[in-house]
């Protein structure tokens, strides 16, 4: 039984602005770490408007410290495994976009703003929420909000890099892993999430140190799928009751007709 069309404009007025804040805290976490793009891209031999155009043009942040890392380590000669490095860890990004079109809707303008703005954030974000417009509202602001910010935070670690120093010092790198926990965090009440989470991050972690970039990311990934799609903890779940499902008045609660 739905509620009344009161209490459903409010219960959606509420999803939309837990979905602005949500989106806005992870672009602000997930912004300042463009500082450290910024200060690695000129130290790696990049000039400030390279390091700025990469992020403008590839805005991802893991495929640019991967390119930018490369760079530094082998110079331009590695240009080619940069690349390579790079693209790897972009693949993600098209399994995003399927799970984005529904979302992000039909229309070819839409779609082609919208592929710049398909990121690990964006994508995690719009699908915390739980009903169209609160996805919606998500991706869009927190693709938007990120790019923008990303932008201007890569911008002033090129140009205050040797100022600044080491930005890994300031934490910015832990703010934006504590954004994806946060959302990641109310997910985690059943068996089988839990499960995936951990599997997942095992093998990025045991992997890590001996594969190339990008590498442990996606075979991370394919163990999350696997598990998750095996179900092999939730067969005896019971899933939760739908929000707009629940009763709305103290008879149907009590079961009266």
């Amino acid at each position: 039984m739905t509620g009344t069309p009161h209490f459903d404009d409010a219960h959606a007025a509420g999803e939309a602005r837990r979905a602005w804040r949500e989106a806005l805290g992870v672009a602000l976490a997930t912004s300042a770490y463009g500082v450290s793009f910024g200060a690695l891209g000129v130290a790696s031999g990049l000039d400030i408007w390279q390091t700025s155009v990469l992020s403008l043009l590839m805005f991802t942040g893991g495929s640019q410290f991967a390119f930018a890392g490369v760079i530094g380590a082998g110079g331009l000669a590695a240009a080619p495994a940069a690349i390579a490095s790079a693209s790897l860890l972009g693949v993600r990004n098209i399994a995003y976009g399927m799970r984005m079109s529904p979302v992000i809707g039909a229309g070819f303008w839409r779609r082609a703003a919208a592929a710049q703005f398909t990121i690990d954030e964006s994508t995690a974000v719009s699908l915390a929420q739980t009903s169209a417009r609160a996805r919606t509202i998500g991706f869009w602001v927190t693709g938007i909000g990120i790019y923008v910010g990303w932008n201007l935070s890569t911008l002033a670690g090129a140009l205050l890099g040797d100022v600044l120093g080491d930005p890994r010092q300031y934490g910015l790198d832990a703010a934006a892993a504590a954004a994806f926990l946060a959302l990641l965090w109310p997910r985690l009440r059943r068996r089988q999430p839990i499960a995936v989470g951990i599997a997942a991050a095992a093998v990025a972690t045991v992997l890590t140190p001996v594969m190339m970039p990008g590498m442990p990311v996606l075979l991370a990934a394919v163990v999350a799928i696997v598990v998750g799609w095996s179900n092999w903890l939730g067969r005896d779940e019971v899933p939760p009751r739908p929000a707009w499902d629940e009763p709305d008045d103290v008879a149907e609660r009590e079961g009266l007709p």
